[in-house]
Parts: structure tokens; C-alpha cells; sequence
């Protein structure tokens, strides 16, 4: 009987949180230089904030910036690709998608470390509050939840509100992902208390630490800093070991490029000792097929 420790496998994890200005090309530009700093410290999966090209446009219900949207593949996952395989990274990538004319969706496209162009998920969740419009602009996600198999693990993503949702991290986890990934945009509105923001940040992390928790896998999430209008973007992206202990977390203000190395087989010590997905009782679950239970 072999009894030798199991040899821990890590992977690191670039995350690249920034501020947005109005021209799109300024972002990208910003952006590959992010891209190029966590490639330098050593990162191989770089995760990039929610909508990145451009100022976070779904605070206001205006048609003109449906022209923010373009074709995946297209021209930033041309981009991108390329820039995946020269430095021979991962690249998770946030895009604002135009799927044909009058349809759009929030998709976040996964490029390999060869520059191979994987596929894309399609945010599943939209949300529609004061300063976040996004029914206005996205059609919800039909390519169902992905997982992503790349050269350095099979990644889960998934997008902003999607966070907040135990259904997305269970599915996207029960179908192989190693690490769930959630490109972000959530901040702030200028006129909240200290404490009313320290309650939002802290409910925010918490329910994803719970997905990392009930999963048995590490959870990284990326959110964009900076002043938007009325927002203050809370910045504060983390990432989790496979047990939601929070192993990095960046401040809320400032713009930061971090690389962390996630453990890829704690995943199965920790689902071992809290075997919680051995014990879920799948024949009683049917009800979570209903908006609401009651008498009607």
C-alpha cells in the first residue's frame, strides 16, 4: 500500500485590478500591461475585472453604448490570444458581446497558453438596480455554466451578480472546475456610510467564501477600482484556498497587480475530511425548481 504524501500542485494566479478611463484603447493598453506584470512575476492564469475596455456604461440606460459591444472571437480576443501565447499564460477575459443585431451579452472568453481561443461563458444572472442597468444591455446567458479545460487546470467562470448565486459555484464545481473565477464590477454609491459599505464588501466576499467552502475549491474574484460617476468601485479582489480562508486579498482604492499561488490538490483533502458533496441529498432537491414555495 502506498502511503506517500500526495505532492502538492499550485498554480499562480494573476489578478489584475484597475481603474477605467473613457477611451477604450487606454484600457487595453493599461490592461496588457497588467497582463505583462503578473506574467513577469511568474503568473500562468490571469483574471481580468468585469468589462474592462471600457467605464462600467450600465450606470445609465443609453443606446449609444451598445457601440462598446463587438464580436467573440473578434478583435479583443485577437488581442489577447496573441498576447497568451507569447508570454504563455492563461487570459480570462471580460467583453462586452454583440451577438447580432440587437442582441448582446456580458461574455467573458477564455484564451489558452498557446493563443487557442477556448470558447466563452455568457453571464446567467442580470441584474437591475439604481446605477447597474444591465437588463437594458445584456440578454442573459444561454451557453448554460462552463468549465474551461486549460493547460494549468480546469477553470469555472463565472461573472459579477452570478456571485451571489450558490446554484452557479455548485453546478460549475459538480461539473470539474479546479478554481471558480468571477470577473467583477461592483462598487459603491458615493453617498453610503462607512458602515454601509463595510456590510456590502463583507456580504460580498462572504458569499463566495461560502462557494469555496461548500465546493472544496479556491475562489478567485477580480473587481475594478476607481471613481465612475456616482460609484466608487470597492476594488478588494481575493482569491481563497479550497476552504475559503482568504489567502490574498488587494486594497479597495488602488489599482494592483498580484500574482498568488492556489493549491490545486487541497481540493481533495478538504472534500475528504468535510465530504459535503458526498452527503448532498440530490432526491430532495426539486423544489429549487420553483421561484417560490407557496400555496399558489
Amino acid at each position: 500500500m502506498n502511503t506517500s504524501p500526495v505532492t502538492e500542485k499550485k498554480v499562480n494566479i494573476g489578478l489584475v485590478q484597475l481603474a477605467c478611463e473613457k477611451e477604450p484603447e487606454a484600457n487595453v493598453d493599461k490592461t496588457i500591461a497588467g497582463i505583462k506584470k503578473a506574467a513577469g512575476q511568474g503568473a500562468k492564469i490571469v483574471c481580468l475585472q468585469e468589462l474592462f475596455r471600457s467605464l462600467y456604461f450600465c450606470d445609465v440606460e443609453a443606446y449609444e453604448n451598445f457601440s462598446l459591444a463587438e464580436k467573440i472571437p473578434g478583435p479583443s480576443t485577437e488581442i489577447f490570444s496573441k498576447l497568451a501565447a507569447e508570454l504563455g499564460i492563461v487570459i480570462i477575459a471580460s467583453l462586452f458581446e454583440k451577438r447580432a443585431e440587437g442582441i448582446y451579452h456580458n461574455t467573458t472568453a477564455v484564451l489558452d497558453a498557446d493563443g487557442s481561443y477556448l470558447g466563452k461563458y455568457r453571464k446567467m444572472h442580470i441584474p437591475d438596480d439604481p446605477g447597474f442597468y444591465e437588463k437594458f444591455y445584456f440578454t442573459p446567458g444561454d451557453l448554460g455554466y462552463k468549465v474551461f479545460a486549460t493547460r494549468y487546470g480546469k477553470l469555472g467562470i463565472l461573472i459579477c451578480w452570478d456571485q451571489w448565486y450558490p446554484e452557479a459555484a455548485r453546478i460549475t464545481s459538480l461539473m470539474g472546475a479546479d478554481i471558480l473565477f468571477y470577473p467583477t464590477a461592483i462598487g459603491w454609491h458615493e453617498s453610503q456610510d462607512p458602515a454601509t459599505n463595510k456590510e456590502q464588501y463583507e456580504a460580498w466576499q462572504t458569499i463566495q467564501r461560502s462557494h469555496s467552502v461548500a465546493n472544496g475549491v479556491p475562489v478567485v474574484s477580480v473587481n475594478r477600482t476607481g471613481k465612475e460617476g456616482e460609484l466608487q468601485f470597492w476594488g478588494g479582489s481575493f482569491v481563497t484556498n479550497a476552504f475559503g480562508k482568504v489567502i490574498f486579498q488587494a486594497p479597495h482604492l488602488e489599482e494592483t497587480v498580484e500574482v498568488v499561488a492556489v493549491s490545486l490538490t487541497q481540493s481533495d483533502s478538504y472534500r475528504t475530511h468535510w465530504p459535503f458533496l458526498r452527503d448532498r441529498r440530490i432526491d430532495s432537491y426539486d423544489p429549487l425548481l420553483k421561484r417560490y414555495l407557496d400555496e399558489n
